[in-house]
């Protein structure tokens, strides 16, 4: 593997961004989380990605959080600065923020591929992506309460709003793992699948979710998130908005023509 600690790369439309640190669990330490902030920043401005695939380097861990060695010193300041990475951190607190998708505006669709333990902040970059297919014998939990702490990297607000609220209390509340059956039960992930299909199953989603039209689908993600909480009259309004844009753009008419002429449509995002 390559010592860089977040691979990234962009083929045919679809967004690959590994964390690779597979001897340290994949545990996200201050150059991985700057790193991941540029990548999702790169991604948002590349208008050729339509999907991104997260992703995980080894079989037995996808995440297993904060780097309790490096990151939460030098957060509390209980170490200083030692590299670029650290400096960077510290000059911008919100960089964590970003690098976990912790916002309501990304709007490209995100597919984690998840093998082994999601745990901690890795369960809470999981609840950041938009379909999640799991290895049948991971475990996910975000167990932050027995460490005398809460999921405050966008776990409390999203699992909450992900599960009915008693399986979300469960998972906040009681911070055990749940098996891979039961987070596909409760509607927490799309798909399980042994191991080794785990990448294949997940890159078959975002290879026919690259054949969409990026504009529609970022146009309805982004009703989606806006019309969380809100009433069903004001989700309908936030509807209109989106679809007056869809019908404007020019994968609109690419669509039906390619249905009426029977092909693939040509999808540009315009």
């Amino acid at each position: 593997m390559s010592e860089s600690p977040i691979l990234f790369a962009v083929n045919d439309g679809i967004a690959e961004v590994t964390l690779n640190r597979p001897d340290k669990r994949n545990a996200l330490n201050p150059e991985m989380l700057v790193r991941l902030a540029r990548c999702w920043e790169e991604i948002e401005a590349d208008p050729s990605v339509r999907v991104v695939l997260l992703s995980g380097a080894g079989e037995k861990t996808f995440c297993a959080g904060a780097d309790l060695g490096r990151l939460t010193p030098l957060l509390t300041r209980s170490r200083g600065a030692e590299d670029e990475w650290d400096e960077a951190l510290l000059a911008d607190p919100k960089i964590l923020n970003r690098a976990m998708l912790r916002r309501n505006d990304f709007y490209t669709p995100v597919i984690a591929a998840m093998k082994g333990t999601i745990v901690a902040g890795g369960m809470e970059l999981a609840l950041a992506c938009d379909l999640r297919v799991v290895a049948d014998d991971s475990e996910l939990g975000l167990l932050e309460v027995s460490r005398g702490l809460i999921a405050a990297a966008g776990g409390v607000a999203r699992v909450s709003r992900q599960v009915a609220s008693a399986v979300a209390a469960e998972i906040l509340l009681v911070g055990d793992r749940m098996p891979a059956a039961d987070a596909l039960r409760v509607g927490l992930v799309n798909r399980v699948v042994p191991a080794s299909e785990v990448m294949p199953t997940a890159r078959a989603l975002a290879e026919r979710m690259a054949m969409n039209s990026p504009l529609a689908m970022r146009k309805a993600k982004e009703a989606m998130l806006a019309s969380s909480g809100v009433t069903i009259p004001e989700a309908f309004g936030i509807e209109d908005q989106a679809i007056k844009i869809i019908l404007r753009s020019e994968d609109a008419r690419e669509g039906s023509r390619a249905f009426m002429e029977k092909r693939t449509p040509n999808f540009t995002g315009r």
